[in-house]
């Protein structure tokens, strides 16, 4: 009877043993690629960090030398009365880092000059036109001539800006109508800004 019994109970305790050799195996494969990992990782985060490289810097069209093919970079077209207006977006579309050359008949045609010889041959000069178009504008002739003379340069171009204060839209000139304008009337320095870049994209 005893040898029976030694002989039913030694299968069992050899299988005991055997599981407990494959948990020892088991955990010393886990335990290993435990180290592996963590030692790959150490070694990766070790390595030194390369810093990202700059994007490369936009061509400014202030530099390109095409921009002095043409006299003046903008040609601000106004009224008589609204003078004030039009020397407040020069100043601003003048003054650093914009500097842009800007021509405005009033103060730009020199003493005794034509007029007309002298509004004609900056259209041809610049690179763009702008027309500051008022409830003044509308009512001057010289502003009808003005504006007539810069759509007969470049009818359907992209030389032209208008610019539209203080005037609803049903008033806005049939002959622009395919023209899609700057609003000054809410913010006036977002739509300075508008005609700078404007402006920088034509050139």
């Amino acid at each position: 009877m005893h040898g029976l019994f030694q002989k039913l109970l030694k299968p069992r305790v050899s299988l005991s043993t055997q599981h407990e050799q494959e948990a020892k195996v088991t955990n010393v494969s886990t335990s290993s690629s435990f180290t592996s990992s963590f030692s790959s990782s150490s070694s990766s985060s070790s390595l030194p960090e390369t810093a990202p490289s700059k994007p490369p810097q936009p061509h400014s069209a202030l530099s390109s030398p095409q921009r002095y093919n043409r006299k003046y970079d903008l040609l601000v077209c106004h009224s008589h009365a609204d003078t004030e207006v039009a020397y407040c977006l020069v100043s601003f579309l003048e003054a650093s880092p914009r500097s842009l050359r800007c021509f405005l008949w009033q103060r730009d045609v020199g003493p005794g000059g034509a007029i007309f010889t002298e509004f004609c041959q900056a259209v041809q000069d610049s690179h763009l036109q702008a027309l500051l178009i008022t409830p003044n504008f509308l009512q001057e002739d010289l502003c009808t001539y003005m504006m007539h003379q810069t759509l007969a340069e470049g009818p359907m171009s992209n030389r032209l800006i208008p610019l539209v204060y203080n005037l609803s839209h049903s008033q806005y000139p049939q002959e622009l109508k395919f023209y899609v304008y700057i609003n000054l009337s809410n913010n006036t320095c977002r739509g300075y800004t508008r005609i700078n870049q404007t402006v920088l994209d034509c050139e």
